[in-house]
């Protein structure tokens, strides 16, 4: 079960991702500029977001394996009218739907953390959350060398096909359960602000997260202005390459996953936050230039990434244990914090990099996880709610009444 959601999350993940590789070749293929045929990843992003917001917060009121399957069977109707658009106008559109309904992945990790024992919740978050990082990457490449072969449309037709085949997967491997609210969908999409006005937990892990990945973002938004400019004087294609270091995060998010079921979410954030600073002092050194720079760039995005990744992980146990019956409006607000997090970093990066370069960039880094850290290290008893009794388990419905394992 484990492996077929993690193959969920990659699946879905990489339906935002593969687009990326093949914008060059959608420009040319439909005779429109190469700024026109970007719009068809920024709107796969733009309906990515808004599913979070809209469509995620169903997963506490629509059974899990009904809410999957529906949105796996509509992602694979907009692949394949995407890939068979006639123009940039209906591409864009199918993308916006396709970005919209695939968000398997932030539904499957509040079904996964009711399905499985608290002491073994952080390692399987590590093993979904490989998936998707396994998803990302290998989607970008995937589309590219099949779109360089057989045209653009080519990705989304495939795509299209193994998210229909999932979803019948699916339609029979998941266990059904019981919905864990029956409040209106306007209450639904109002839950997540209220759920971080009270919830002191889910503010912390949120601007951990926020925080974080803002850095990672102006790392990686800044990156291809320093590997493109004169230091080093490379193509795009270095970008890429150097990306491919993000794959190790797959083999290291599974153990900060059982490091959490052992020792708890706080020491693996103290150690993640610990390894971002020490990942912003490493990539400073990749603003010298040459052989030095660049392995310094190298081992610092490796560290980065692992670092944010597995932070991650620690984040969402913390975030799953505090309402069983609401981990779906939870996963919302916090990775609709994440992401804005993310984005702020992003223009803060480029604005940083304009007056200061590369230093200022790792400097912003180090900034935006000492918040963090300060928060981190701040005494637990002033932030911590009182403590609740645990809501049950969404229950497996089938012989007997008995939760599920």
């Amino acid at each position: 079960m484990v492996l077929i959601l993690a193959i969920t999350c990659a699946v879905a993940v990489g339906n935002i991702y593969f687009p990326q590789s093949i914008a060059p070749l959608v420009a040319d293929g439909l005779q429109v500029s190469a700024g026109s045929a970007t719009l068809v990843v920024t709107a796969t992003q733009v309906g990515y977001t808004a599913g979070i917001v809209l469509l995620v917060p169903l997963g506490d009121r629509i059974p899990h394996r009904t809410f999957l399957v529906v949105l796996l069977a509509l992602t694979g109707l907009a692949l394949l009218a995407a890939g068979c658009a006639p123009a940039l106008p209906p591409l864009v559109a199918a993308s916006a739907l396709v970005g919209l309904t695939t968000v398997a992945a932030q539904i499957v990790g509040p079904l996964a953390a009711g399905l499985v024992a608290a002491d073994r919740r952080g390692a399987v978050i590590g093993t979904l959350l490989s998936g998707s990082t396994g998803g990302m990457l290998l989607a970008r490449t995937f589309s590219g060398t099949l779109g360089e072969w057989l045209g653009w449309r080519a990705p989304y037709l495939v795509a299209a096909v193994l998210a229909l085949l999932l979803a019948a997967v699916l339609a029979f491997a998941v266990p059904a359960t019981a919905p864990g609210s029956r409040q209106s969908y306007p209450a639904l999409l109002a839950e997540p602000l209220r759920l971080l006005r009270t919830e002191p937990e889910l503010r912390r892990s949120c601007l951990y997260q926020a925080t974080v990945f803002g850095g990672f973002s102006a790392v990686w938004t800044c990156l291809a202005l320093l590997l493109t400019g004169p230091a080093y004087g490379l193509g795009a294609q270095a970008v890429g390459m150097l990306a491919l270091v993000g794959a190790a995060t797959m083999f290291c998010t599974p153990l900060a996953g059982r490091l959490v079921d052992r020792r708890g979410p706080d020491p693996v954030n103290l150690v993640c936050m610990l390894g971002v600073l020490v990942s912003a002092l490493i990539l400073a050194a990749g603003a010298r230039g040459g052989t030095l720079g660049l392995a310094a760039l190298t081992v610092g995005t490796l560290l980065l990434d692992v670092a944010m990744q597995s932070g991650m992980v620690a984040n969402q146990a913390r975030v799953y244990a505090l309402r069983p019956n609401a981990r779906s409006r939870l996963n919302t607000a916090y990775m609709t914090c994440a992401y804005l997090g993310g984005s702020a970093g992003s223009w803060l990066g480029v604005q940083v990099w304009a007056r200061a370069g590369w230093w200022g960039v790792c400097a912003l880094v180090t900034v935006l996880t000492g918040i963090a850290l300060v928060r981190h290290l701040t005494p637990r008893r002033s932030r911590e709610s009182p403590p609740r009794a645990e809501i049950p388990e969404g229950r497996v419905i089938g012989s007997g009444s008995a939760p599920a394992p």
